[in-house]
């Protein structure tokens, strides 16, 4: 069995908990400068539509009474070293996504013992952390992670075995592991609109939807999920690439293209609070090769317009002009969050 835990909105509930006053109110934890952006919102501003990685401006435009702290990394990080020591007491395997969020491998079969364990943790980090977790309980990674999302703030979500791919037919495709806002409408175009859709599909509309990694996803939609927690699993790098529907040789399309990615990865790193001091684009030519540059910038980033030089001079260097090409992907690496403290928020 695995637990997958998530701290409720982490920034915000590390500063409610540090400041009494804040408690109960619409808080958002951000910079102060004009591009600033929430990094978390609470669960008072949420009802006005506050999310995090929203411009700042917009969130208080949404919610004018809105309390923006800055963010405390030092505190944050203590935090997650004491709820993660929680995780891996008698030696179990955890393998952390982020500051506020794991896996945790429950030894054996037992559903009653993992539901135990996860009601254990939960407890403990309220009362020795001060913050509360949600958490889900089932036989594999992505159905844990959905389930522990279900019932937030502070719930317990448990899927006993044998009963998920019923617990996940009725979900959006959007829940389903690895798709993502690029290809959720095109499945959607062709009527597969559930995680249960895409377990009902044939071979033939398997392979012409997903490729050669069709049969990983319909099993996944079927509840099949045999990946092990990870305990040395570290996020190396951020991506995203765009298909075209036909292909492209257009450089001016291809150029915006990569602003747009640019802008896109640069919100990806600052919610997450990181910086990349790489950069790479990936690009597929209308006979399916695939070629790729990158770059190694000097100081690591989070900027959009950073990485968007640096995605040009990349594409530039590939020499595909005037290639018609069917792919193209930006890709951001050697990730680190060591400097968080002087991100562009401030």
């Amino acid at each position: 069995m695995i637990a997958h835990f998530d701290l409720d909105a982490f920034y915000a509930s590390v500063a409610q908990r540090d400041d009494p006053s804040l408690r109960g109110v619409p808080l958002a934890v951000s910079g102060s400068s004009r591009r600033a952006v929430v990094l978390t919102a609470s669960y008072e501003a949420r009802p006005y539509g506050v999310r995090s990685a929203m411009p700042l401006y917009r969130a208080l435009e949404l919610c004018p009474q809105l309390t923006v702290v800055p963010p405390n990394f030092t505190a944050y990080r203590e935090t997650s070293q004491r709820v993660f020591a929680i995780f891996e007491e008698d030696g179990r395997a955890v393998e952390g996504l982020s500051l506020d969020e794991a896996f945790v491998a429950v030894a054996g079969d037992d559903l009653d013992a993992a539901v135990a364990f996860a009601q254990r943790v939960r407890a403990r980090v309220r009362a020795e952390v001060g913050l509360t977790v949600s958490a889900g309980v089932a036989s594999g990674k992505m159905v844990a992670k959905i389930a522990s999302d279900l019932d937030k703030p502070d719930g317990l979500t448990v899927v006993r075995p044998g009963t998920e791919a019923a617990f996940l037919a009725p979900m959006p495709i959007a829940r389903l592991w690895g798709i993502g806002p690029k290809t959720q409408p095109r499945l959607e175009a062709a009527g597969v609109r559930t995680i249960g859709d895409v377990a009902a599909l044939d071979e033939r509309t398997l392979y012409d939807l997903f490729g050669r990694g069709g049969t990983f996803y319909r099993d996944l939609a079927r509840g099949i999920d045999e990946r092990d927690v990870d305990p040395s699993r570290e996020r190396k790098s951020i991506s995203t690439e765009e298909t075209f529907e036909y292909d492209e040789r257009d450089e001016a399309r291809i150029l915006a293209l990569l602003r747009v990615q640019s802008d896109e990865l640069a919100r990806d790193l600052q919610a997450k609070q990181l910086r990349a001091s790489t950069v790479g684009v990936k690009i597929k030519k209308a006979d399916h090769t695939i070629t790729g540059r990158q770059t190694s910038l000097a100081i690591a980033t989070n900027d959009a317009a950073t990485i968007h030089d640096a995605a040009v001079w990349c594409w530039q260097r590939a020499g595909m002009y005037g290639v018609p090409i069917r792919l193209l992907g930006t890709r951001v690496a050697s990730l680190t969050d060591e400097e968080a403290r002087q991100l562009k928020l401030f």
